[in-house]
């Protein structure tokens, strides 16, 4: 099991296939997926990786936090979490993970906080079909109805659907898709919609439904190693090409 990563929910779009069809896709950025501690079962009693994402400035941070970044060497993280990894998968701190952590056609979970929609009726919050419009209803078409008995038990229970405060829960979309990635933007193109409004943060892990593909990043893609492998190609020319310039040079 390795770690998931904080994203940041940046709106919807669509990304054209090769075939020409259209996929709607939700763009999440990651925005400095940084390791900033690590739970050992020998310490901590459990396996752990600690990230943070995004920037907060220094005065809006406490300060045990404040020490708590300094020691790991890096700026003050607007979101900070605790992700539950396997032993052979815990990073070094101080560690960035990148956007190819995950790759295309794999599955995902993401959870994140949905928009709250303030006090709704019964029929918009449940889904309830409501009353007949007519014979008889009257001024009563969109009730939810009875919500209860009499004297026995002589109590709503708990949990009956009745009209209240919608939405701004905790939830969690499974199995999404992963389209594409961007690793020189840190973002994730991941197919259909995801709980949140635009800006909100959400945590993006492996599917837990869906076996990880055995080629994906273990035990994660770090930043730095992206980019000394993508900086390797760009050397291997050059060097071809000034060799047989010095080899004419030594001719002549």
């Amino acid at each position: 099991m390795r770690t998931g990563v904080i994203a940041k929910k940046v709106g919807m779009t669509r990304l054209f296939q090769d075939d020409g069809r259209h996929v709607p896709v939700t763009v999440l950025a990651l925005e400095g997926n940084q390791v900033i501690s690590r739970r050992e079962m020998d310490k901590d009693g459990y396996v752990a990786v600690q990230l943070g994402a995004g920037v907060a400035k220094a005065k809006n941070v406490a300060k045990p936090q404040r020490e708590h970044f300094a020691k790991a060497q890096v700026e003050p993280k607007a979101q900070v979490v605790e992700f539950r990894v396997a032993e052979d998968a815990l990073l070094d701190v101080g560690a960035e993970i990148a956007a190819d952590h995950f790759i295309t056609g794999q599955l995902v979970d993401v959870t994140g906080q949905t928009q709250g929609k303030g006090f709704a009726g019964a029929m918009k919050r449940w889904g309830f079909g409501g009353m007949r419009a007519t014979h008889g209803v009257s001024i009563s078409h969109r009730a939810h109805g009875s919500t209860g008995n009499r004297q026995d038990p002589g109590r709503v229970f708990k949990n009956k659907k009745m009209a209240g405060h919608m939405g701004d829960r905790q939830r969690t979309q499974q199995n999404l898709e992963i389209v594409g990635t961007d690793v020189e933007r840190g973002l994730l193109f991941v197919k259909g919609s995801v709980p949140g409004s635009k800006g909100a943060w959400l945590l993006v892990k492996d599917a837990v439904k869906v076996a990880r593909p055995a080629d994906a990043p273990y035990p994660a893609s770090i930043k730095s190693a992206a980019n000394n492998n993508a900086e390797a190609p760009a050397d291997t020319p050059a060097e071809d090409v000034a060799a047989p310039e010095a080899t004419e040079g030594q001719e002549g």
